[in-house]
């Protein structure tokens, strides 16, 4: 009997990152964290992995769909770690330098500034939730994202009974 379907972990997949992703606008604009960034280009990947998850979820050969957001998980896990670098070595910044002009020019910064607009440090501290802060927890939800898409891409598929 087959527990979960690849269509089923998909969604939820995506219906998690976009938890994530309203989670991220909640601190900005309610608890008023300024997103770095390195934040901004790990809600880039939170959606992209979203985007992979519908897009293998619709469609006849989920793989292809599970491919992509694996590759953007693998990205978001990188961008983590190096955030996580960043904030244990406070004396590297990447507060106002080329990739926040470079982040805050593009289409979706200037289309929805109150989700891709970066003017936060990444090195600021802020109170951990539940033991973590925001990198370790996004590093934590891409580990889980990866596992979970390398499940779908090397899963057997199921033989359907008549």
């Amino acid at each position: 009997m087959n527990k979960f379907s690849t269509k089923s972990i998909l969604l939820t997949c995506a219906a998690v990152c976009m938890g994530l992703l309203a989670y991220a606008l909640y601190a900005q604009h309610v608890q008023g964290l300024a997103p770095c960034p390195l934040c901004v280009l790990q809600r880039y990947a939170f959606l992209m992995v979203a985007v992979g998850c519908l897009v293998g979820a619709r469609n006849k050969q989920p793989k292809y769909g599970a491919a992509y957001g694996l590759i953007a998980a693998l990205a978001g896990a990188g961008t983590a770690i190096h955030h996580l670098w960043v904030k244990a070595n406070p004396h590297t910044s990447c507060g106002i330098d080329p990739l926040e002009t470079a982040l805050n020019k593009i289409w979706s910064a200037q289309w929805l500034p109150q989700m891709f607009y970066a003017d936060g440090l990444c090195s600021a501290d802020h109170a951990p939730i539940f033991g973590l802060n925001i990198p370790q927890w996004s590093l934590v939800w891409f580990v889980i994202f990866t596992f979970a898409m390398l499940f779908v891409l090397f899963r057997k598929p199921v033989a359907k009974t008549v």
